[in-house]
């Protein structure tokens, strides 16, 4: 960091197991990319360049070199996976994989349904020659998936060699581990962390709000997914304490206690004197 300040949680240093933060790339340009990287590579693990953008992205080969070149990950999203599965085109998959010398591979069923145990088989398969990411839950709101369900995927999905298992909250932040308008269905999260390690887990949480109640509830080391190229800075900025919505949490408590004190008692002055 560029200087000194106490009380500032530690942070994994990349490459890293916990603390992960995933960049989603709707469609940088070669340009933007060179300049996201300037400003954010040291606080970015993985890319995901989001649903099939990958499909109609200019320069897709020389963003890919960038991001590797900066120590950044990229990777497929889960969509497209599902685009080449649906249509029978799983072997080609592969070969795209290959093709662009991607070590990073996601499997998803968020779109369209696949049996699970054939999920687990897929995962095992990939895991030979890939490290997998798989995402759990559906894009679908309609589609309602219960805690022991979650529980049962994620679980068994780690166990068939996924390296993260992802939580569903899609781009917008309202699905999923989510409700329609962005809070966290709290029940629900609670329910998983109490059999699945959070460590495991990586949420997608592209709302400040879901970081911050994500921060809160695990601390500066919790895996985040689905940020924007632009939020990166801020994020980590949350991560730290250095923003409002989380400055007390990384505070010693006493430091934390009086500070609170006299912001509650500068408030009641200024409403007496309102």
């Amino acid at each position: 960091m560029n200087f000194e300040l106490p009380f500032i949680p530690e942070r994994s240093a990349k490459p890293r197991q916990k603390g992960i933060t995933m960049m989603m790339d709707k469609g940088l340009s070669l340009n933007e990319t060179a300049d996201f990287i300037q400003a954010s590579a040291h606080l970015t693990d993985l890319v995901k360049f989001g649903f099939g953008t990958a499909y109609v992205t200019n320069d897709f080969q020389k963003k890919i070199d960038l991001y590797k070149e900066a120590g950044i990950r990229p990777y497929l999203g889960g969509t497209l996976f599902e685009a080449f599965y649906a249509r029978g085109k799983f072997e080609d998959y592969l070969r795209l994989l290959d093709k662009y010398k991607l070590d990073l591979a996601e499997i998803s069923d968020g779109s369209i349904i696949i049996d699970h145990d054939e999920k687990c088989d897929l995962i095992r398969r990939m895991g030979k020659n890939f490290t997998v990411l798989s995402e759990v839950g559906s894009k679908d709101a309609g589609i309602l998936i219960s805690p022991a369900k979650w529980i049962k995927m994620m679980s068994t999905e780690l166990e068939a060699g996924s390296w993260k298992v992802i939580a569903e909250g899609r781009e917008a932040g309202n699905v999923g581990v989510f409700r329609p308008n962005g809070t966290a269905h709290t029940m629900l999260i609670n329910r998983i962390i109490a059999k699945v390690a959070p460590e495991s887990i990586l949420w997608e949480a592209p709302q400040k709000n879901q970081q911050v109640w994500f921060i809160k509830l695990f601390g500066a080391e919790v895996n985040l997914g689905n940020i924007g190229p632009n939020e990166m800075i801020p994020l980590e900025c949350l991560r730290l304490g250095l923003r409002g919505d989380t400055f007390f949490e990384f505070l010693p408590e006493d430091y934390a206690i009086r500070l609170k004190q006299v912001n509650d008692e500068v408030e009641e002055e200024e409403e007496e004197a309102e």
